[in-house]
């Protein structure tokens, strides 16, 4: 009985870091490579060779040490690179906002 809890938990993580891998795999791959240049951040190429290195480790391979190194960079991604990608790509970080928003509220032309 715990035995059978124990690898339930353990298919979960592994399951859970697959999933994390393959929409970090995902999201890298739907920037645009200018993106990546503006942010300052590594080449679109390195970010898809590292997460698609991770989701084969975990679909093939699986060794917990690998598979959580594959889960740091994904977490990297989702955390650091994604958010640096829309900040200079401008997707969705405006929440609705119009071309003349200044930091403060709209800018009005000092009416």
């Amino acid at each position: 009985m715990l035995l059978t809890g124990f690898s339930t938990l353990v298919w979960l993580l592994y399951m859970v870091m697959l999933v994390l891998a393959v929409v970090a795999l995902i999201m890298a791959a739907m920037a645009r490579e200018d993106a990546y240049r503006a942010a300052d951040k590594q080449k679109k190429s390195f970010w898809l060779l590292i997460l698609g290195i991770t989701v084969a480790v975990n679909l093939f391979v699986p060794m917990l040490f690998l598979q959580l190194a594959g889960a740091v960079a994904s977490i990297v991604f989702l955390v650091d690179v994604r958010p640096a990608l829309q900040a200079v790509s401008g997707g969705r970080g405006r929440r609705g906002g119009s071309s003349s928003d200044g930091p403060y509220g709209p800018y009005n032309g000092g009416r």
